[in-house]
Formats: structure tokens, sequence, C-alpha cells
């Protein structure tokens, strides 16, 4: 590809889902982007805005019966048919690189890492086994997994969130594609990571002249990466240009307000910025959802109500067949949370952090250790109390949700299932409240997971897991799927739900921005041990260890723009 052909050029796009009962539903409209070779652009907007439905049309990979129904689309130069959605002679996985939002789905549970990338590495580069194993190891050096020959070895669910997502990413950029197109390719890494293959994606666009279309709710990542940004709301384009100018002086409304609610790092706020109009009914909803969750729990943080005492998690330990190292995934981790807190948990990805939240959840046996609920022994076998008391949203949101159900019976099962319908509603109508509650619509209640974007089918997993109005909330990566706006709403509703109803959160994150806003005290992991715990205002102001003043130096903040570069 020449400097004088662009990287991407779309034109006046139109992409509409025809409605057996109504008009079509417009995702995308009149939307023209140009990337130029070398060049990083930047798409955001809230959840639902046509963000992710702009990269698959792109690459042929719309939904039925999703169609482009106006506009133009070229990729280096080759114009995509868009009768078709295909374009003659660019070839996906060589072409165009894909990064997509959710690394589990796309990576074969099946198959090896070795044999997912050598495959890619072999059908389209032409190389023999020998070859494609040592680019893939070279592949999985430049996105610094740990341990790459060993992991080479292992399946996709013996890996972290974070480490799936690099594995996605290396298989992206195995063929030197001309466009990438990278739909939140950060959301699962945690901060240092992220700055490395933040600064991977800058190399490879500078030096390769590499056009990458970033999809991404992160601000943050957008000021240190991206040279232009196009905001987008409803499917339109509202503001669009050079990325200091517009998140250090952006004109449209829309975008001032969603740039205001970034959380901030110099100091805590009562409530997160919600940019727009609360919708009363959303409001009303949460009132009458929290109302119904009051219980008598005792004055906040008077005592503890869970304690962990060496909790340790070993992998491979006493194993029937084979042969290898035990893994230590947790080492003895103690901790307590106090009434009424929200604890945070941070840390790398690959540190424990969803592995102690599995062992306190129940999902998890712990190798030894004790933990205790509220004075009663938290073991193997839990009481049907004891499971209502303690519920979990999870850093997947897809893979948490039954594909086959509907998402208002899904929210309606736990209500069910603990007897919770006695107040005077319906476990129907319940449920219809909280979707209102996390900011959906009532008539999302009758769609299946797949008609929801990443950060909806998240709000999803958050009623569900509000339904049985748990005691403790375990909170893993709950915002990692969500734009800022949204983010914004979720973390105050859960804000609400601690100050209303003295619920207690246990709230696990890389997104060390959000957890000083959100967070009483927090714990520091690494390698599976807790290096440094403290109240959240001392720790990020004055933090005790040299792993944790890392982890705060890494954070991406929009401070860097308040002025023009000189």
């Amino acid at each position: 590809m020449t400097a004088s052909v662009p990287a991407l050029d779309i034109r006046n796009l139109r992409v509409e889902y025809p409605l057996p009962d109504s008009d079509s539903f417009v995702a995308v409209k009149d939307l023209s982007l140009h990337i130029a070779p070398g060049e990083i652009h930047a798409l955001v907007g809230e959840s639902g805005a046509g963000k992710s439905t702009v990269g698959n049309a792109i690459m042929g990979l719309l939904d039925r019966p999703g169609r482009i129904a106006a506009g133009s689309i070229s990729v280096a130069g080759k114009a995509v048919d868009i009768t078709t959605g295909r374009a003659q002679g660019i070839r996906q996985g060589r072409d165009i690189g894909a990064i997509f939002q959710d690394p589990m789905t796309s990576l074969n549970p099946l198959f090896t890492v070795e044999s997912q990338l050598s495959e890619t590495l072999r059908f389209h580069l032409g190389l023999d086994r020998g070859k494609a194993r040592a680019r893939a190891l070279e592949l999985l050096r430049a996105v610094e997994i740990p341990d790459p020959e060993r992991r080479l070895k292992h399946f996709p669910h013996q890996l972290s969130g974070g480490q799936r997502q690099r594995v996605v990413i290396a298989a992206a950029l195995s063929c030197d594609p001309d466009l990438l197109v990278a739909d939140e390719p950060t959301t699962a890494l945690d901060v240092s990571v992220q700055a490395t293959i933040l600064e991977l994606l800058r190399k490879l666009a500078s030096e390769r002249k590499l056009g990458v279309l970033l999809v991404t709710h992160n601000m943050g990542v957008v000021a240190q990466i991206a040279d232009t940004v196009t905001i987008m709301q409803n499917g339109e384009m509202v503001e669009s240009g050079p990325t200091r100018e517009v998140l250090s002086q952006p004109r449209a409304p829309y975008a001032r307000a969603l740039i205001g609610a970034v959380p901030r790092m110099d100091r805590r706020l009562p409530r997160f910025p919600v940019p727009g109009d609360h919708d009363q009914a959303e409001s009303e909803a949460q009132t009458k959802v929290l109302g119904d969750a009051k219980r008598d729990t005792g004055p906040a943080g008077t005592d503890d109500l869970l304690r962990v005492e060496d909790l340790s998690v070993v992998y491979g330990a006493g194993r029937l067949f084979g042969r290898g190292e035990p893994f230590k995934a947790l080492d003895g981790a103690s901790f307590s949370v106090r009434r009424g807190e929200i604890f945070g948990i941070v840390g790398e990805s690959g540190s424990g952090k969803s592995t102690l939240a599995g062992c306190i959840a129940g999902l998890i046996k712990p190798t030894k250790g004790s933990m205790a609920f509220d004075g009663q022994s938290l073991g193997e076998r839990r009481s049907k109390a004891m499971h209502r008391a303690v519920q979990m949203i999870f850093q997947d949101p897809y893979s948490s949700l039954n594909t086959r159900m509907r998402v208002g019976p899904a929210i309606q099962e736990p209500i069910d299932f603990f007897g919770l319908a006695d107040r005077g509603r319906s476990a129907t109508e319940d449920a219809k409240l909280l979707l209102q509650a996390v900011g959906l619509p009532v008539d999302a209640a009758s769609r299946f997971p797949h008609a929801f974007s990443g950060g909806q089918r998240q709000r999803v997993s958050i009623a569900r897991a509000l339904a049985s109005r748990p005691q403790l909330l375990i909170c893993d990566e709950p915002t990692s799927a969500l734009d800022v706006s949204v983010q914004a709403r979720v973390l105050n509703l859960l804000k609400d739900l601690r100050d209303r109803t003295g619920l207690t959160i246990l709230f696990i994150s890389h997104d060390l921005s959000v957890v000083r806003q959100m967070c009483d005290r927090v714990a520091v992991m690494k390698n599976g041990r807790i290096v440094e715990l403290g109240d959240a205002e001392a720790l990020f102001d004055a933090p005790q260890d040299a792993y944790t003043r890392e982890l705060i130096s890494l954070i991406p903040t929009l401070d860097h723009l308040a002025a023009p570069a000189a």
C-alpha cells in the first residue's frame, strides 16, 4: 500500500436492520471516515452507538438481516461491494486484521494457542510447521505473555482474560495487514500490559504505515495513542477531528458530556458525572428496586462481613497424568471486608484477582486457607441462604448469560428461585424494573443476549446479579465492556446500593482510575500475593510498594491534553 492510497475510506455509510413489523432500524447513519496509512483513528461513543457495526461492515461481518443500505467503503484502494458486504481481492486475516471485543469467543476452545496461531501463519504466509511455530513464539513475546514457550501449549481456558486478549492481538498482527480493526483491544488488559500493547500498535502503525481503526470506550487510551477521533451517538457522527483538539476543546454538547464522565485520578468525586439528562423512568426504577432491597445490616464499617485467612489455590498438584510444576494461582491471601464498604482488588492479569473472587463465590475450591461470611464458615457446601447472600458479576457478560434464554426470564429466574416476588409485584415486573434500573428499556426483556451490544450485555448481567438482593456483591471487572457514560451510571448505581441498603461490594478491576473513585480500601495483588493493602486515598496519594507505584504511573489519563503541545 502506497502513502497516497488511504488505508480506509468510508463515505456516507448507512447500515440498516430490517424489522418485520415496522421500518428498518438504522444502526449507522451517513458516516464518513478517512484513515491514512500510519494513522490511528479512534471511534468512540456509548454502547449501541454503532461503533462495532462500522467495524463489522468493513470486514463483511454484519449479522443478518443487517445490510449496508447506502454509501461506499474501500480498504487499501479495494472497494467493498455493498450489496454483498464483500470485496474482490481482500483477504480477511491477511489484508484486514481484526481484534474483537470478546477474546474467549475469538479463540477455539478445542485447540492450543500454538495450533491457532500456526494455522493462520501457514494458510496466509505459506510457512512450514517449524517456521510457523517460531513466528508464533515471536508474536507471543511481542505481546509480552509470560513464559511464552509454555503458553504455546495451553488451551484458551488455561489463560487469564488478559492473556487470552493478548493471544487474539498476536493473531491479528501475525500476517502484517494493511488495515487493523481493533474493537476494544485493551478492554481485558491491566494498565502495564495495556501500555505495552498500545506502544506496539503505535510502532506498527508508524513503521509499516498500518492504518488502525480503534473502537474503544477508554478516553485515556484515545488520548494516548489516537491521531484522530470520531465521536458517535445513536449511529451518527457528532464530532470528528484531531485527538488533541476534540478531547481538550469539544464543541458538541454530547462530546463535552462524554469527556466529562471520564474518571479522575487527581481526586475522588462523590458521584460520577452522567452525560445528558438522567432518564426519569430509570430513576424511578432504581428507587423501587433499591427500596425493596433494604435490610437491617447493622452500622456500616463496624465489623467484618467477610474474612479471608491464608487462602491459596494451587493447580497441578497431585495430577494423575503428565508432568509439570504446580502453579500457584493464589498464594496465602489474607484480608477482611468490612460491612457496608466497597473493597477494591487490583493487579495485572494473572495476578490471582479472579481466582480469589471464584473462591469467595464458591466456584473454585481453595487448596488451603479459610473464609468466613457474617461469622459463618464459607466452605464448599453452602446453604440456599448463603448462595443468595453472595452474588457475582462476571468479567465476560456473554458467556455468563444463557444464549437460548431471553433476558427477562433470565433475570426473573433468581427472583423465583429465592421466592422474592412477594411484595405486591410479580417476578416479571421486578425483572423489567431491574432492566430499567441499569439503563435498559423494558422491551429488552423479550430479547436474546446476542441482540445486545457488549456494554448492554454487561448491564443485563448486573441486573441479574442484583435480582436476589445480595448482601455481598462480587464485581469481577463489572465495567470492562462499558463506555464511560454507561460506566458512570452503573457505578453510581452500585454506590447507591451501598449507601441506601448497606450492600457490601468486593470490586475487582484493572482500571485504577475507577477503583480510586469507587473504593474505600484497596488490596494490590501480584503473582497471587497481596503486596499492599490500605485506605484508597492514602494508597493512591502515597503508595508504599514499588509495584503499586508502577501501576499508578501507567494509568492513561486526559491530563496531558489540558494545554496545547509546545
